[in-house]
């Protein structure tokens, strides 16, 4: 949809003008209408943040923090293009609905009444008619199977609101069923979690074909009210550690009573190493590499000239044995690393053969676990907590899962797979800080020899 001098195609000028003149206050505060020297225009006047979204996409996403418009430029946008194209249908979800308060239907009924198009749509209990014999209606992904979600297919929009929420289930429903022509997909969320599937989805390591997506704060909203300015003044005084994720968009800081915090990371984080006098690469494998089953973590680290601890590399996947096996061993001769360091609890010696099948030379250190994830990592929180540890760059996937990690255990989804490799890797390189950890079955020590090794005694 272009910028053009009468308004949206379809859309009479005397419509587009009386609605301008008689709404134009209201519209300003949302950026939904502009004046120019020469009348009215849509694509000017919405705020520069959101003009990409004007273009055909299959896929447009906008995330961030409160206060940014988000919700109001989609329900505004699709306001507009079921005037300027009779017949439109559009569906608007959200992962759970139980009753339409919880949809977006209010906004989208505010944006009718707002533009003064009250007599091009037939406004339903539970549904709008839209010019030209289209609709919209609101729903819930959770209460649709495959089959009943098939009434869908001829929708032209779909707008999932609140799309943090939305499950993996829910996305690979929704994607196949939305199929008509030309037909797009909306997503407007504030982000939770880096794993949550429309992160994953969106602003994974490959974006889907024809995908335009936005990170929209408050500081792009022209028109971001005084009452919001003071909540956000606020909370960046008295609420830091929550300020970025609810104002500009970040993840979640991290659990409730987490052993590490994001300030705690992000204090100690470092642009570059300094030289390292030992490097590691750890490998906490997974049992399988089917779709949906657990990464296999791979972490480098080193401790540095200076005695301090520092996480160089963060490449774990989802793959074969032989897949992490040979991406573990190219980080091994890229940092010129020292050995690999493998937690042998699943799978034991096919670990050690599928490493060794590949490099057969290659040094490794075997270490297994007989206490759990989140006890073995409180040795090494505490390393971070007096800042012996510190991140080149930022590895948002291992981040995500370490604050997670709380007394009681790990409280994400799936196994903390980077993390524990992160664990084992620190654990082997401050072997004198780590190793005295006692329970009622076993200690663990290093051996002085080449390559160090955990063993029980």
């Amino acid at each position: 949809m272009g910028d053009v001098r009468s308004g949206p195609a379809g859309i009479d000028t005397a419509d587009w003008e009386r609605a301008f003149a008689s709404h134009a206050e209201d519209a300003l505060i949302s950026g939904a209408f502009d004046t120019v020297d020469d009348g009215p225009t849509f694509g000017e006047s919405v705020a520069p943040i959101f003009r990409g979204l004007l273009e055909p996409a299959r896929y447009k996403g906008a995330w961030g923090g409160r206060g940014g418009a988000k919700s109001h430029f989609f329900g505004e946008l699709a306001v507009v293009r079921a005037v300027s194209e009779p017949g439109l249908r559009a569906v608007f979800l959200r992962e759970v609905q139980r009753t339409l308060r919880e949809s977006v239907k209010l906004l989208v009924e505010d944006k009718i009444r707002k533009f003064g198009w009250q007599d091009k749509f037939d406004i339903r209990h539970d549904f709008i008619r839209t010019p030209g014999d289209g609709v919209f209606i609101f729903m819930g992904m959770q209460d649709h199977t495959a089959d009943s979600i098939k009434s869908l297919e001829g929708f032209d929009i779909a707008w999932f609101e609140e799309a943090q929420t939305m499950t993996q289930r829910s996305l690979e429903l929704l994607r196949p069923t939305i199929r008509k022509p030309d037909s797009e997909l909306w997503f407007a969320w504030n982000p939770r979690h880096v794993s949550d599937p429309v992160d994953q989805f969106l602003r994974g390591s490959e974006s889907p074909p024809s995908s335009i997506v936005i990170n929209a704060n408050w500081r792009d909203n022209p028109w971001f009210p005084p009452v919001l300015e003071e909540e956000r003044q606020f909370d960046y005084r008295t609420n830091p550690q929550r300020y970025r994720h609810i104002w500009e968009g970040d993840y979640e800081p991290q659990a409730i009573g987490a052993i590490w915090t994001r300030q705690m990371i992000a204090e100690s984080r470092q642009s570059a190493a300094p030289q390292m006098q030992r490097i590691l690469v750890a490998i906490d494998p997974a049992i399988s590499a089917e779709k949906g089953s657990n990464e296999t973590g791979i972490i480098v680290a080193g401790l540095g000239a200076d005695d301090r601890g520092y996480v160089l590399a963060d490449v774990s996947r989802i793959a074969l044995p032989e897949e992490w096996a040979r991406a573990a061993i190219a980080q091994y001769d890229l940092w010129e690393a020292d050995a690999i360091v493998i937690e042998t609890n699943q799978g034991g010696d096919m670990c050690r053969q599928t490493i060794k099948a590949v490099r057969p030379d290659v040094r490794i250190i075997e270490v297994h676990a007989s206490r759990a994830k989140h006890v073995r990592a409180e040795p090494i929180s505490a390393l971070y907590a007096t800042g012996k540890i510190s991140h080149v760059g930022a590895f948002p996937e291992l981040e995500h899962q370490m604050c997670l990690i709380t007394p009681d255990g790990y409280v994400g989804e799936g196994s903390p797979d980077r993390a524990d490799a992160l664990v084992w890797v620190f654990t082997s390189l401050f072997g004198k800080l780590t190793n005295r950890v006692h329970d009622s079955r076993t200690r663990f020590s290093v051996v002085p020899s080449s390559p160090r090794r955990l063993v029980k005694r």
